[in-house]
């Protein structure tokens, strides 16, 4: 299921380019909105006195954020018709990097492996250091992206 259409009515529109071209940019312009909205939302959390509480819901925006950047990437991607078939959000990556959609790789895959053990991590010390990368590192990777996509 792609866009969560069966696969009758996706083949469907996809044969018809014209109509598959816009369901993937009206999906990609719903995602970026979302994605600038949450990502809005982890910086006000950012902005936030780093107590116990606040650092945990700044890692679950954070999680959420990544999940709709990888996919507007994604989304992005297959309306430029560079890639229809792209799946992992690690192969996504890589093909923005290397179309300049992105211009760090290498801190897009780290943030890729961040997000991954959030959600496996019962380890406080390494929970406060994916914090702090992500207030110094992540979030500005993440405002180029949206400052790159908004006028897309």
């Amino acid at each position: 299921m792609k866009f969560g259409l069966n696969e009758e009515v996706y083949n469907k529109i996809e044969k018809n380019s014209e109509w598959g071209n816009w369901y993937i940019m009206k999906r990609f312009e719903e995602r970026k909105m979302y994605l600038i909205n949450a990502t809005n939302r982890l910086k006000e959390a950012l902005e936030k006195e780093a107590d116990d509480i606040t650092i945990d819901g700044v890692l679950h925006r954070y999680e959420f954020t990544f999940e709709l950047a990888w996919k507007t990437l994604k989304d992005y991607l297959e309306y430029l018709g560079i890639s229809s078939n792209t799946g992992s959000p690690r192969e996504v990556l890589k093909e923005s990097y290397a179309h300049n959609l992105i211009e760090n790789g290498e801190v897009w895959i780290k943030m890729m492996l961040a997000r991954n053990s959030l959600s496996h991590l019962y380890d406080e010390e390494e929970s406060r250091k994916i914090y702090e990368d992500i207030k110094n590192k992540y979030i500005f990777e993440i405002e180029k992206l949206v400052e790159f996509i908004e006028y897309k």
